[in-house]
């Protein structure tokens, strides 16, 4: 069966530079969730690299239990600096994502990946340099055969990854804490509210560094 495409709606250019721009903070993915008062946010995932920090709209893939996926007409359809985000419904012995979707993805400016499930040529991501965050891994890859396919591989449809509905278009923001994402719908105002909860923390850091105390910074702040 064929794979079903979708359109995709992406924010506007100026709300996605607005998070990649969140990504100089500390703890991105944190200052998001903090903003949208703890929604959005999923853990438990590993990481390639603890440097790295993506953020972009949501480019989804709804992978059917053990497909098999052409990835290359799949990938040539996201934009530069959008996110994929790959559910695979709790299968970890296959891997869906390896080195050269990355390489693939990363030749076509894909900001990042998010696969909830296994991944494996590690190394040769880390070396690529391509951000990718997995579930966990695994040397086997996904089947070759036509005939293993249960279902088509749905492009840029809601998917449910770690218990969060992600939409196509939302904003996905990742760091080695975990991922964050924004409904499209209130990226505008999200993005609003984290750059408070960023400015705020800057400023206690500042008052830190300049020598209050905790009574000081309780009356300031609050609680931190």
């Amino acid at each position: 069966m064929d794979t079903i495409y979708n359109d995709l709606t992406r924010p506007p250019q100026e709300i996605v530079d607005g998070f990649v721009e969140l990504l100089a903070e500390y703890s991105p993915s944190c200052v998001v969730t903090d903003g949208q008062r703890r929604a959005g946010a999923i853990g438990g995932f590993q990481v390639v690299r603890h440097d790295q920090k993506v953020a972009g709209p949501a480019f989804t893939i709804d992978l059917s239990i053990d497909d098999w996926v052409n990835t290359l007409p799949i990938l040539s359809r996201a934009q530069p600096g959008d996110v994929i985000v790959m559910a695979c419904h709790g299968v970890a012995t296959t891997a869906m994502w390896g080195g050269l979707t990355a390489t693939v993805s990363h030749k076509f400016g894909v900001a990042g990946a998010i696969i909830d499930g296994a991944a494996r040529d590690i190394d040769e991501i880390r070396d690529i340099g391509f951000p990718v965050w997995y579930r966990t891994t695994s040397p086997r890859q996904s089947p070759g055969a036509v005939h293993d396919r249960i279902e088509p591989v749905q492009v840029n449809v809601p998917v449910s990854v770690g218990g969060q509905v992600i939409f196509p278009g939302d904003i996905v923001v990742a760091d080695e804490n975990g991922v964050a994402t924004v409904p499209s719908a209130r990226a505008k105002d999200v993005l609003e509210s984290a750059r408070e909860v960023a400015r705020r923390e800057n400023e206690i850091r500042d008052r830190i560094a300049s020598g209050a105390t905790a009574a000081d910074l309780r009356a300031e702040f609050g609680n931190l």
